[in-house]
């Protein structure tokens, strides 16, 4: 096990070598879109690249759902087998709308499986991208 400062050197190492190896900006936030965004998540058991709809209106975020649902099968076809949940309560019991591909077996805390994340980050995380810039004036007209 690691104190909390290893812990958190090893994150910061972790984020930094997948910068180096995978340089390009990614969408995240810059989705146009308030409330709306992709995110990167890894922990000691698992990886996961998702969308994040957070709005507080749930009239809006439904509504952004529907639209992403709609186009279940095209997003498919751009990152492989998803997750969704209309709502999902997040640790700080915030509820919000998530659609997700995760990767068991790989952990930020082992150096062994960094390539592997960053390989499956960057695979899913540019498949919602070019996903979310084919369809964005569709997702956009709520």
């Amino acid at each position: 096990m690691f104190s909390k400062q290893e812990a958190q050197q090893l994150k910061k190492e972790f984020w930094t070598a997948f910068g180096k190896s995978f340089p390009r900006k990614w969408i995240l936030y810059d989705t146009k879109i308030k409330d709306l965004s992709f995110k990167f998540y890894a922990d000691n058991k698992k990886a996961e690249v998702s969308l994040d709809i957070e709005m507080k209106d749930e009239i809006f975020r439904n509504a952004y759902y529907e639209k992403i649902w709609s186009l279940e099968d095209i997003l498919k076809d751009f990152i492989g087998d998803f997750q969704k949940e209309e709502y999902f309560t997040l640790d700080n019991g915030k509820v919000i709308s998530r659609i997700w591909i995760e990767k068991y077996n790989v952990s930020i805390f082992n150096k062994n499986t960094w390539q592997e994340i960053f390989e499956f980050f960057y695979e899913k995380m540019d498949g919602f991208e070019r996903f979310y810039y084919e369809y964005e004036d569709f997702i956009k007209d709520v």
